[in-house]
């Protein structure tokens, strides 16, 4: 299959949430802007905390995902806090760019990998959370151009090559 399939996608999505982990265990900040730190991660996040150049600076989750995990946990929704990602998009498919530079506001970001959900979903969803979430846990990005997001800001893929 041609390379150039995998860089076409129908529409650009949109972030419909934002959310900062200040420490490993700390409840989530929702905020309706965030500063992306270049080779950092997010203002605000322990992702952002020195160590440059990691894979995992930001994480993503499909909002279309949430749905999904609620009826596999048997809830009857699951916010995105429960989940500790930084980014809910919706209106594009996620884990098509999870090696691929995306814009998102005014930042460039890279995707870097699928990003597994850990054993705290048994405690946030109940038992069985993780299984819930295998599959549906998002993507990890690095900041590779710093810039302003917001909520209500366009995800556009970007892939090197491409016209965007």
């Amino acid at each position: 299959m041609s390379r150039a399939l995998f860089d076409n996608f129908p529409r650009s999505g949109e972030v419909t949430w934002i959310g900062l982990r200040p420490s490993r265990h700390a409840p989530i900040d929702v905020v309706t802007e965030v500063q992306a730190l270049e080779q950092q991660g997010l203002e605000g996040d322990r992702s952002a905390s020195g160590r440059r150049g990691k894979k995992r600076q930001v994480t993503l989750i499909q909002a279309e995902h949430l749905a999904v995990i609620a009826a596999f946990a048997g809830r009857e929704d699951v916010v995105p806090e429960l989940l500790r990602r930084n980014i809910v998009v919706s209106g594009i498919n996620l884990w098509a760019m999870r090696t691929t530079p995306f814009t998102i506001g005014d930042a460039v970001l890279v995707g870097t990998g699928r990003c597994a959900p850990c054993s705290q979903m048994e405690e946030a969803l109940g038992l069985g959370g993780l299984n819930a979430m295998r599959g549906h846990g998002g993507i990890t990005a690095q900041v590779v151009r710093g810039g302003l997001i917001r909520v209500g800001d366009a995800v556009v893929a970007t892939p090197e090559g491409s016209a965007g």
